[in-house]
């Protein structure tokens, strides 16, 4: 046994000195066989026009929004508005019996003319010294009293009929006519939704790059196959010191009326244009919090690159370093390579590519 050993360890030595080691220890354990290259398809980065955006979500509101109460206790006598109707402003929503308080004006009225009445006859009196100055400025101040208590009184007429103060589309009926209402009862709603708002957040290094007027499309689940348009309208004067982010508001466009308020929806906001270099999104691999890929090398070798990525596109992504544009970048099979693996290279690589999907563009 001992004699077996030290002729293996003679001849090892020998194989090693002659290169020949390779004949003794298998390349791999799968039988000795060379690991065979892996076929994969590359391209090269291209330079393209990018778009900074951001997306972000948000709860659409009307632009004017209220809930119509009554001012004054009452019975409805009318209701002169349906359900989703639109109304113009001044226009009459609901109409309270003000018999009564058409009644309190009439004689709040009496009372200031015979205020007035005498007034103007105690002056007359005073210039002939028939009246004291002080009898004078008495009756100056009842007409003072009578005309509050005449405004207070037409007021209080003019509260049992309920205007819409703004044009806007009316609400659910709360209400029918001959019921009876006291103050601040909600009767319906009504808001102003020709433009709808919209507010989100901005990451705070966006900051510089936003302003007033720049292009928002949004897109919501009732309406998935359309794309709303709107404006950037208002940016807040705060960054959330918690979030890193700003509040932005933005008007969207809703002349056909389809939007509603309270509804979700999904934004995307324009910002720069720029040249940059991209590559399919499907390159790209994700380890923790480093992105990579694999470029093929001269000799056709598989090399792992970490990368830093910009913006993205439908089924591209702008890549900020790590990659140059002459490098071979590999767009299949890049999950199961390791650096250093020998490398097939396929042809047709615009075949491997898939088309971008439609969600999410912007038409």
């Amino acid at each position: 046994m001992k004699q077996w050993l030290i002729g293996f360890m003679v001849v090892a030595a020998v194989a090693v000195a002659a290169g020949l080691w390779h004949l003794l220890v298998p390349v791999e354990q799968s039988g000795g066989r060379p690991k065979r290259p892996q076929a994969v398809h590359v391209i090269q980065p291209s330079t393209e026009m990018i778009r900074d955006r951001i997306e972000a979500v948000g709860t659409l509101r009307s632009r004017e929004a209220v809930v119509i109460t009554s001012e004054v206790n009452g019975r409805i006598v009318a209701l002169d508005f349906t359900t989703g109707e639109r109304v113009e402003k001044g226009q009459r929503l609901v109409q309270l019996d003000d018999r009564q308080a058409r009644a309190d004006l009439q004689v709040a009225e009496a009372r200031l003319v015979d205020a007035r009445r005498q007034l103007n006859r105690a002056r007359q009196l005073r210039s002939s010294n028939s009246i004291s100055q002080a009898q004078v400025d008495e009756l100056r101040t009842a007409v003072n009293v009578a005309e509050a208590e005449y405004q207070a009184a037409r007021v209080r007429a003019e509260n049992h009929r309920i205007d819409a103060p703004f044009a806007g589309v009316v609400g659910l009926r709360e209400l029918s006519p001959g019921a009876y209402v006291e103050s601040g009862d909600a009767l319906t709603t009504l808001d102003a939704s020709a433009e709808m708002e919209l507010t989100f957040a901005v990451p705070e290094r966006f900051i510089g790059q936003l302003q007033q007027g720049q292009p928002v499309s949004g897109v919501t689940a009732s309406w998935p196959d359309r794309i709303f348009k709107g404006v950037l309208a208002e940016l807040d004067t705060r960054i959330d010191p918690l979030s890193r982010t700003l509040k932005v508001r933005a008007l969207i466009d809703n002349s056909e009326g389809d939007l509603r308020p309270g509804q979700f929806m999904s934004v995307r906001l324009t910002l720069r244009q720029r040249q940059a270099l991209v590559v399919p999104e499907q390159a790209v691999l994700l380890q923790g919090a480093e992105r990579y890929l694999f470029v093929a090398s001269a000799d056709n070798t598989a090399e792992r690159r970490s990368v830093e990525l910009g913006s993205r596109e439908p089924g591209k992504v702008e890549i900020l370093s790590g990659v140059s544009a002459d490098d071979r970048v590999v767009i299949t099979a890049q999950d199961r390579l390791s650096s250093g693996d020998a490398l097939q290279i396929l042809e047709d690589a615009d075949s491997a590519i898939p088309a971008p999907e439609r969600i999410g563009q912007e038409s």
